[in-house]
């Protein structure tokens, strides 16, 4: 499984911290940047991972900002993505299994450990064959489209 990952400079240490996490495991860990801790924009980086999650590159995104809001917002300006910011494994679990989300957001205050959690799960967890999350999920996808 390929994961994709992308931070600004604030997420920058979670994000390599991540990354070492999955070197010897059979998750590949695509790196779309930031590469330091030098001031940049988050969105930059947002569209790169969301681009590659869009164009079947990685299976999934990973996207770490200061807060996780404004790089769930960027991703969300993808065609095709479905970007979520999460607090908890609960949350993790929700937009997988209802939503389908295809990218996962966070701030980079949480606790590498959490975070390692939150990767496993999010893509480890089904999305859900319920008719009343399809229906929902399909309403999104047409609305997407008309635009």
């Amino acid at each position: 499984m390929k994961i994709g990952i992308a931070s600004d400079h604030r997420g920058f240490k979670l994000k390599e911290q991540i990354k070492s996490y999955f070197t010897n495991t059979d998750i590949e860990m695509i790196d779309y940047g930031t590469n330091s801790e030098e001031s940049t924009d988050y969105p930059d980086y947002a569209f790169k991972v969301s681009e590659a999650v869009r164009d079947k590159k990685v299976d999934f995104g990973v996207a770490i900002c200061g807060s996780g809001i404004g790089i769930s917002i960027a991703c969300n300006k993808v065609k095709g993505i479905r970007c979520a910011k999460v607090d908890s494994i609960d949350d993790v679990i929700a937009t997988r299994k209802d939503n389908d989300a295809n990218v996962l957001a966070f701030s980079e205050k949480i606790p590498i450990e959490a975070a390692i959690e939150f990767v496993n799960t999010f893509i480890h967890t089904s999305c859900s064959l319920e008719e009343k999350h399809v229906r929902r999920r399909n309403k999104i996808k047409n609305y997407e489209e008309q635009l």
